[in-house]
């Protein structure tokens, strides 16, 4: 199985340290740094996902890099600040997409973190040249997405959609929203999922879409594809950090 990822990705950065007091001046937590992680993030950690899963995947993405840098309180796993650093890209080559031989891949997933690596034309343009496309944006949907086979979003990005969704039949019945500890709703199914300890939820949306992804093109069963990937989104939950399966 051969899969092309298209979107921006990021550097996530975990600097845990000791928290014991207040700021003097100002009511912030001091924290003193004791240990640092880093690993990709965005549509990087959708692939990292894929290639644990057994995938051979190509990736297509941003050059400049882009950092998500969170501190976080070691003894509680609390988070206190995040920094986004470069928090913008440059927008992927007309020349690029021109040139992807599509007919290698046996799916394409558009992870549309909407920091400018792809437009709405970009996306409608992937989606017309692959027959198994799998999105998850940031955007406000529209008929620019009317070719994708399978959407993904999280409950707030539905709440921004509710409407457009509600009044469009065609965008709906192809978007699976997750709702955390709710399961995630398809179709008009709610998929229950189990309750476990939760340590971090950063990247589980991304662990989701690479099960989702990874189990449907072997199968082409959505409804198991869902299942599996809910239960790869609770191994991850239950780690530190932006984790893989």
């Amino acid at each position: 199985m051969k899969i092309l990822v298209i979107g921006d990705s990021c550097k996530d950065v975990f600097r845990y340290g000791r928290v014991t007091r207040i700021a003097p001046e100002a009511p912030v937590p001091i924290i003193v740094p004791e240990r640092e992680t880093s690993n990709p993030g965005m549509a990087g950690n959708v692939v990292a996902n894929l290639k644990k899963l057994g995938a051979n995947v190509d990736f297509i993405t941003n050059r400049n890099e882009i950092f998500k840098i969170r501190y976080v309180c070691s003894k509680y796993n609390y988070l206190l600040l995040r920094v986004d650093e470069n928090d913008a890209c440059e927008h992927i080559s007309n020349d690029v997409l021109e040139n992807i031989n599509w007919d290698e891949y046996d799916a394409v997933v558009i992870s549309d973190y909407c920091k400018g690596f792809l437009n709405e034309d970009d996306i409608k343009y992937i989606s017309s040249k692959h027959p198994l496309t799998f999105l998850d944006s940031k955007k406000l949907l529209g008929d620019w997405a009317y070719n994708i086979s399978f959407i993904k979003i999280n409950f707030h990005e539905y709440e921004r959609n509710e409407e457009i969704l509600e009044n469009d039949s065609v965008l709906k019945n192809k978007t699976i929203v997750t709702r955390g500890k709710y399961g995630c709703d398809y179709q008009e199914k709610n998929y229950p999922t189990e309750e476990v300890p939760v340590k971090d939820v950063s990247g589980a949306g991304d662990t989701f879409l690479a099960g989702l992804v990874n189990h449907y093109t072997n199968n082409k069963n959505i409804e198991s594809a869902i299942k599996f990937a809910q239960q790869c989104t609770i191994i991850v939950i239950q780690k530190t950090g932006v984790s893989t399966i």
